[in-house]
């Protein structure tokens, strides 16, 4: 962590103050106090101001490089579920492997080309039973979707080569996870109609708060129903937002069909990576 601007000039004080050759040049008694002899104004406090602010940026430069470079090598290490995240992100449909290696034959082609060829846009990789999922989506018209069977079938070609041996994994390239949920609204009337609409703005504060959280909620990350309350507390008209029930559906991985819905206590990750709301016709608004 990089050190304060004040720390570095205090220490740079202190050592300037002890040397007894400045001491002697300045007439002072070595280990007085800098401000007892110089002004806020004089030309060494803005001479040491300017040197500990140099200090302070050389230092935060360091530290984000240093933090750039740990952060690559624990993303491109192999043998760690980092670098099969790196690696799903990496792929590039309708394009061949360099022999030998798991990098892409990218020579003749534009940056357009080759950046359009990444069909993934999200991806985790979690260890499981001794094996690894890896959770992969695509985007279709800004939503959240499964990658397309040819291009699936290419994805799995591609994990088989560059895997390492003996690695167990299981490609998830599933349909949502549903989400239901039975919430209950304690209204202000002045505010909001029976329905959840917003007088005034003619929207659904409700419904928008929840959709927001879900667009916060990171790939393969942990819906927490508390969190989600504090969203609801926040919108709009919302007295007490009341979460009556949430249960969700995943995809079964053997026979690819929904599972019946199971409840949700405090938290939970969806199988497939993330969620989807069917509606919210189960939002209930009382005085």
């Amino acid at each position: 962590m990089a050190r304060k601007i004040i720390d570095i000039k205090n220490e740079m004080l202190l050592a300037f103050m002890n040397n007894e050759s400045i001491a002697a040049y300045y007439e002072f008694i070595p280990g007085a106090l800098f401000y007892d002899e110089f002004s806020v104004v004089s030309f060494e406090n803005i001479l040491f101001d300017i040197i500990s602010f140099a200090h302070f940026i050389i230092e935060n430069l360091f530290n984000t490089h240093k933090s750039e470079v740990d952060d690559i090598i624990t993303q491109k290490f192999p043998h760690r579920a980092l670098w099969y995240r790196t690696k799903a992100k990496d792929f590039q449909y309708g394009f061949d492997l360099i022999t030998d290696t798991d990098k892409f034959e990218n020579t003749g082609f534009t940056d357009a080309q080759i950046e359009a060829s990444k069909i993934i846009k999200y991806a985790a990789v979690t260890p499981n039973a001794g094996q690894i999922y890896i959770k992969v989506a695509t985007e279709t018209a800004g939503v959240l979707a499964p990658i397309l069977p040819e291009v699936k079938a290419a994805f799995d070609a591609y994990i088989k080569e560059i895997a390492d041996c003996g690695v167990k994994y299981i490609i998830i390239n599933h349909l949502p996870d549903i989400l239901l949920l039975n919430i209950q609204i304690f209204r202000d009337p002045l505010v909001l109609d029976a329905n959840g609409m917003s007088i005034i703005n003619a929207n659904y504060p409700v419904q928008d708060a929840i959709n927001e959280y879900m667009k916060e909620l990171p790939f393969n990350g942990e819906l927490v129903l508390a969190h989600l309350i504090d969203k609801l507390q926040l919108a709009e008209g919302v007295v007490i937002p009341n979460l009556v029930n949430a249960e969700s559906q995943s995809i079964n991985i053997n026979t690819g069909v929904y599972n019946p819905a199971v409840p949700i206590t405090v938290k939970t990750i969806p199988e497939s990576g993330y969620f989807s709301i069917p509606d919210f016709n189960n939002i209930t608004y009382v005085v």
